[in-house]
């Protein structure tokens, strides 16, 4: 879908403020608010909006330790390494990278104990040659929205 400056407005105040209603966009932008609908309605149907999600405050929520996963994965075991990353407590984000790794993850936990679960889940399938795990001291930046205009 080939986005106009219009489209990008609305997606950017959408990227600001999920909850942002047509009027709020249309007073941010100066479009129309039943231009400011239509628009939405067809990023939607299109598929380039799939949903609204809440952004959380982990460390308020408990999960104060964040690890960083690298698995290099043996033969052709990808799809299913993937497929149960998808299925773990406490994974969030799951990446097929290229490099020296073939996959990374990232995963929010309330304690060591419960990555360590997590870790030794991933050491004991027969599919992974090895994890690298990383410890996160500082979110130093998290989830920042891509504006489309910036």
């Amino acid at each position: 879908m080939e986005l106009d400056e219009i489209d990008k407005q609305v997606v950017d105040a959408l990227v600001e403020d999920g909850r942002a209603t047509d009027r709020d966009i249309a007073a941010a932008t100066g479009i129309v608010a039943n231009r400011v609908s239509e628009r939405r309605d067809s990023l939607e149907e299109s598929g380039l909006i799939e949903g609204y999600t809440p952004l959380l405050d982990y460390d308020r929520l408990g999960y104060d330790v964040t690890a960083v996963f690298q698995l290099a994965v043996e033969g052709d075991g990808l799809d299913e390494v993937i497929a149960k990353l998808g299925s773990l407590a406490g994974i969030t984000t799951v990446y097929e990278v290229t490099g020296d790794h073939d996959i990374v993850a990232v995963g929010k936990f309330t304690d060591t104990a419960s990555m360590d679960e997590r870790i030794k889940d991933l050491l004991t399938d027969d599919n992974v040659r090895s994890v690298s795990t990383s410890v996160v001291l500082n979110v130093v930046q998290e989830d920042a929205p891509l504006t489309l205009q910036g």
